[in-house]
């Protein structure tokens, strides 16, 4: 069953190719077929993915796979949210987007800058399915004082995990590919994949 992959985030491509590998699906990307970019203009993950995966689809006549996650802080009001990935601006590197938010908490104790990764993932069958899969995943940590690790991408480099004293760019790509929020609910769409072939 092939299937488009809705990003145009090399990053995230591979993260979601090597969880997915033991699927039966043969999931295409923007390499395979051409995908237009997409505003996003939701006010959530959730809406946010499913403009992607609808439009990716329609595009392409395939069912379709989008992503949409983002990190929150408490302390910040759950920011930087649906911008975490302009945070500093609308072509912000990582880079720019971890000093803003490092600058932001500037002063802050470290209990007071918990944080929490969120990922929505939506799957379309076709363009206007009904009745689309979705599935959430987060992962909780802290926004760490300084950035450290070269793994990873996004603000894993200031994701601060307790449970390892690390950050999520310290960690290997297998560890982070088992625990992250985008792993969960990944893990979720594959079960739902799985169960709907075999039918």
């Amino acid at each position: 069953m092939k299937i488009i992959l809705a990003s145009k985030n090399n990053d995230k491509i591979e993260e979601i190719e090597k969880i997915l590998n033991k699927t039966s699906i043969e999931l295409l990307t923007w390499r395979d077929i051409t995908i237009p970019d997409v505003e996003e203009t939701g006010s959530t993950f959730v809406e946010n993915a499913l403009l992607k995966a609808k439009s990716a689809s329609e595009v392409t006549g395939l069912g379709s796979i989008a992503d949409d996650s983002g990190i929150e802080v408490d302390y910040l009001g759950g920011k930087p949210g649906i911008k975490s990935a302009r945070y500093a601006g609308k072509n912000a590197t990582n880079e720019e987007n971890n000093n803003k938010l490092l600058e932001e908490l500037d002063g802050v104790p470290f209990e007071d800058r918990k944080a929490c990764y969120r990922c929505a993932i939506v799957y379309m069958r076709f363009p206007n399915d009904p009745y689309p899969f979705i599935s959430f995943g987060s992962w909780e940590g802290y926004i760490g004082l300084n950035s450290q690790g070269k793994n990873g991408f996004g603000y894993d480099p200031i994701f601060y995990l307790s449970e390892y004293k690390k950050t999520s760019a310290q960690i290997t790509s297998s560890q982070k590919n088992k625990i992250s929020h985008r792993a969960k609910a990944l893990m979720q769409l594959e079960y739902f994949i799985n169960k709907t072939l075999k039918k």
